[in-house]
Formats: C-alpha cells, structure tokens, sequence
C-alpha cells in the first residue's frame, strides 16, 4: 500500500487503526459476549484491547529496524526464518479467508432481508451470498482508486447510522438486561476479542506513511485503539442492554443459530427507525470490512504468486479469492460466528500476537537491534503477551475439539 511522498497526518493515521478495527467483529460481538453479560465482557474486552495495542507497539519497533517498505512476510523471514515465514504465509492467508466468508455469510443474510423487506420477494442464502460477492468483488476488480472512493463513501455512511442507532435505542436500553453477569463464560469469546482489535497487518504501511516517525505511530496506535475500544463498548451496551437474552429473539438463540447482533436488534425493539438503523449499520459494517480485506488479500496473492493484477492475471486474482470464500459461506452452518472466531483464536494469536513478541525479543536481546523507538517493559512484558497469545490459542484448539463447552457448566 503506497502513500505517497508526503508525510501523512497522526489523525489520519489514527483513523486508518480505528477504521481497520471497527468492522464486521461488532456484529460477533454482543452475541458471543451475551452469556456472560456486559461487565464481564467489558473487563475481557479491556485485556484483548491491551494485548492487541501492545503487540501492535513491538511489531512497529521491529517495522523500524527494517529496511523501507519491509512487510510482514520480510520481518518474519528475517527474523523467524523459512519456518517462520511459511507460518505467516499461512496465517495471513487464514485470517484473510475467515474473515471474508464470515462478511459473505453475513452480507448474504442482510441481502435476504433487504429483498424480502423491499420487494417482498424470498432469496435463498446461496443466491444472495453470490450477488453479495459478486457486487463487492467487482468493486475489488476496478482498482485500488475506486474501492478507496467507495470505502469512504460507506465509512460516512456507518458513522452516521451508528450515530442514528446509538441515539434512537439508548431509551430501550435496560438495566436489568446488563446486570446480568457470569465471568466464567467470558472465555468463550476471547478469541473474537483479538479479531475485534485486529490491525496488525497494516503497521507496516502507516510506518511509511508517517515516514518512520516512531513517537507519532506510537500515538496513532494507542489513540485508534482506544477510540475503536470506546466505540465497541457503548455498542455493547446498546445490544446487551436491549436485546434480551432468552426468547425466540433472545441473544441466546443468536448464539445458536450464529447469527449477527442486528438481526435480533432488529426483532427486540418496536421501533421500525431503530431497526432499519441497525439494518444500514450492519451492512456498512460488513461491507467496508469486505472491501478492506478483500484488497489487501488481492494485492498479497498478486505479489506472493507473483501474478499480474491486469488482464488475465486480474480476473485469475479475482477467483483465487472469490471462489474459496463464497463456497465455504453457502455451505457452512453458523458459518459468521465461527469464522470470526477461528480468525482471532488462531489468526490473531499467532500472527498478530505471539509472532510480533518473538521478533521484538530475537531483535532486541539476541541481534541486539537498537533503535531511537524502544517499547518500554523489556523481557517481562514480552513474556506475559506470548503466555497470553498462548492461552488464546489453546482456548480455540480446545473449542475445535469441543472442549471448552463445559464452561458452560460452571
């Protein structure tokens, strides 16, 4: 991603962190949070927000010991070798696939209510994740100029619906919905908690955008964070206080059946404002994450295949990843929750957690890099991200092997 010559603004950095935070992940959210309740998810939610910012911090510290315009495949290379660069191969492209059919599943389900709602027409699942993938695919085919125009044409449009949601459902908001409270079902969404606060992937990019200015990216990181931090927890308690969770419109049965917040949003309140609200933010939502990660796994299958993004190449780029990513969403049940899920507990951790504090430690106390930017703590506090990155991991793992269902037990 090129930024030009001129060094860019720390508000603008900042809002390409937020922005690449706040996405499809609040739609997961209050559902995957919704057995534990609001204040329990709020303390999970303050120590992924920590660990995301802080990993986010080494990997800028390694980006400025690089060479210009090094990415992430160049850093684990150096500093994990072969192994470590296959791991990030892997990785990347996982995140990125998860990612996008999670926004297909869920894009589809919200074509199916626009077409059912306007025309009064009935549009199976399969048809309307392909004209989902179709439209937005296209977007992605005409070029980095027009998505980066369109994406800012929907960014306003999703501010201004979560406004507009935020201000027409605080009065249903209910305080007995967030009193309820279960820490010990907490653990169930702390992988979701990592992909909520997932940005890792472009620290590179804003390095060169403010030219290597260490002081202002770290600013840019910790405020974009924190502003996407502020924002998912008055969206939690707008969803966890209204919606409630038992009922055929319960959170609960969201959680069964895998289904974003705003479908039930939508059923829990009567006012036909709010719901059409939810309806437009939900589709910013996934929409603007779609196009995000769509790009950027178009542009890294182009340089890691080494194939053009014109003619043949472009259209060959195009079916590398509408193909995967529209099969598994047709043919995966509670295809949104899961992939979201399996983005942050396998993704995340590894990539965006535990790699970037295996690199800062290698730099520092074994090449013994040095640099004017220096992440304060030393080896504790690399310590205690990669016991965390860890923990998340085997979190997931266990939940693959149905594990982690006897939490529910507790």
């Amino acid at each position: 991603m090129g930024f030009g010559m001129a060094k860019g603004s720390f508000i603008g950095a900042m809002l390409l962190v937020a922005g690449t935070c706040i996405g499809g992940g609040m739609l997961a959210l209050p559902v995957a949070t919704s057995m534990a309740g609001f204040f329990p998810s709020l303390v999970m939610m303050l120590v992924g927000w920590a660990f995301m910012t802080l990993t986010a911090l080494f990997l800028s510290e390694v980006n400025l010991w690089m060479e210009e315009g090094a990415h992430v495949m160049t850093m684990a290379s150096r500093f994990l070798g072969p192994i470590g660069k296959a791991v990030a191969w892997i990785l990347y492209l996982f995140i990125g696939y998860a990612s996008l059919v999670a926004y297909t599943a869920g894009g589809g389900g919200l074509m199916q209510v626009g077409v059912e709602s306007i025309f009064g027409l009935s549009m199976p699942h399969p048809i309307a994740a392909t004209v989902f993938i179709i439209i937005f695919g296209l977007i992605i085919y005409l070029g980095n100029i027009v998505v980066g125009r369109i994406n800012t044409i929907l960014m306003v449009g999703l501010i201004i619906s979560y406004i507009l949601l935020i201000t027409l459902g605080s009065s249903q908001v209910k305080w007995q919905n967030l009193k309820i409270h279960d820490f010990c079902k907490t653990i169930i969404a702390v992988p979701l908690l990592l992909t909520i606060f997932s940005f890792q992937t472009i620290v590179p990019s804003l390095t060169l955008y403010l030219q290597k200015d260490g002081k202002i990216l770290r600013r840019a990181i910790i405020c974009g964070t924190t502003l996407a931090l502020l924002i998912y927890i008055i969206w939690q308690w707008l969803v966890l206080g209204t919606v409630s969770q038992e009922g055929e419109f319960g959170l609960k049965n969201a959680l069964i059946q895998g289904k974003p917040a705003t479908d039930f949003l939508r059923m829990a309140v009567g006012n036909p404002w709010v719901a059409r609200a939810a309806d437009f933010f939900a589709f910013f939502a996934l929409v603007t994450s779609f196009l995000g990660i769509a790009l950027g796994l178009f542009d890294f299958l182009s340089d890691g295949l080494k194939i053009s993004r014109k003619g043949l190449g472009s259209i060959a780029l195009g079916l590398l990843v509408a193909g995967p990513t529209l099969f598994f969403a047709i043919s995966m049940e509670k295809v949104f929750l899961t992939a979201l899920d399996s983005s942050g507990g396998i993704g995340d951790a590894i990539l965006n957690g535990l790699m970037p504090s295996l690199m800062l430690y290698i730099g520092r106390y074994k090449m013994n890099l040095q640099s004017d930017y220096r992440i304060p703590g030393g080896k504790g506090i690399i310590y205690l991200a990669i016991v965390y990155a860890l923990f998340v991991f085997t979190i997931e793992i266990l939940g693959k092997f149905g594990i982690i269902l006897s939490i529910y037990q507790c």
